[in-house]
Order: structure tokens, then sequence, then C-alpha cells
């Protein structure tokens, strides 16, 4: 389908004028933001053909609540095999368990969605 570009002058030059058909207002998450990192600096071909084609932030999104929901069922996961301590008479032991499971789930995370 071969699309009627209209061009607006600055100066010497034509630019065309070119709208993205996708705004969402959605912000992006911590694991959208690094899979674009990944994109730009590793695959640099997709990541352009991506934006132009208008799906890197659906993309994006995607991989973002992919992440979460993993990181939701590997933290129940690993709590089942690794019960915590009693929250209410050992917090800094509850908290310092906490942040390992979740150390833990987040690296299997990020090595299977955000950088694969």
């Amino acid at each position: 389908m071969v699309q009627k570009l209209t061009y607006t002058q600055y100066g010497d030059y034509y630019i065309p004028d070119s709208r993205l058909a996708h705004t969402g207002t959605q912000p992006l998450g911590k694991y959208g933001r690094m899979r674009r990192v990944f994109l730009e600096q590793n695959k640099p071909m997709l990541f352009s053909d991506m934006v132009l084609t208008e799906t890197l932030f659906p993309h994006l999104w995607e991989v973002q609540q992919t992440c979460e929901k993993r990181m939701d069922l590997l933290m129940a996961e690993l709590l089942v095999k690794n019960p915590a301590p009693d929250k209410v008479t050992q917090q800094f032991a509850w908290v310092a368990h906490m942040n390992s499971l979740k150390a833990q789930a987040e690296e299997l995370v990020v090595s299977e969605l955000i950088y694969n």
C-alpha cells in the first residue's frame, strides 16, 4: 500500500509530515526500558525496524507485563521452596530473605525475557 506523503519546507529541506499512529499513554516500567536499551545496543537493525513499523512500544509494554507476571510466579515458587522467617519477630531476616528471593527471580526474568 502506497501512502501519499505531504512535506513541509524548513529552510532548504523538505521534511515529511508524519505522525505516530500509536500514541499510548501507558508509561514503560523497568523491564520495558531494559528491553529497549538491549535492543538499541545489541540488535540495532531490529530496533530500527520496530521503530519504523511502530511495533516497538507495543512490544516493550508486552515485555513489561510478561516480566511482571513472571516475577510474581517465580517469587511464589521460591517462597514455597524457601519459606521466609517470621516477619513479626525477625524483621531484618525477613527483609534480607525476600530481597534475596527477588534478586534470584529477577536474574531469571532478565536472562529469559530481556536479554533473549
